[in-house]
């Protein structure tokens, strides 16, 4: 079952000048950067109160997030909902039938992707509850 609202991603062609902006301009205070093991990305998280906004920049030039950013250019990439079983619900939220996408991983928890294309021009990403 959807939770809350995790965070709000927008992915950047570069961290630093997305935070001269965000950080600097806005005064958001970044909480957390993380590199995940499993996918060359940097992911800054910025706090927003009672949600965060995630920093998405591509490390690998051939990955398809920065495909993405190329093609796009910086911008709205994904909102994520915190949910109590991740796999149950990329399940519920993709396709009938549709196996479930292998999970990631952000500030250590699972999260992952639902199988399919974007709904109404929205990517969705589920990730679990954090603590506290």
């Amino acid at each position: 079952m959807i939770r809350r609202l995790d965070h709000v991603a927008v992915a950047v062609a570069d961290t630093e000048a997305a935070l001269l902006h965000f950080r600097d301009r806005l005064g958001l205070e970044v909480v957390a950067v993380d590199e995940p093991p499993e996918v060359p990305v940097r992911l800054t998280y910025l706090d927003l109160g009672n949600t965060y906004l995630q920093l998405v920049e591509p490390l690998d030039p051939a990955h398809p997030l920065a495909q993405w950013v190329a093609e796009h250019g910086d911008g709205l990439h994904h909102i994520c909902f915190g949910v109590d079983d991740v796999e149950c619900e990329l399940r519920r939220l993709g396709p009938p039938g549709a196996p479930v996408p292998p999970l990631g991983s952000g500030r250590g928890r699972p999260a992952g992707f639902p199988a399919g294309p974007p709904v109404h021009g929205v990517r969705i990403e589920c990730t679990t509850l954090e603590e506290g």
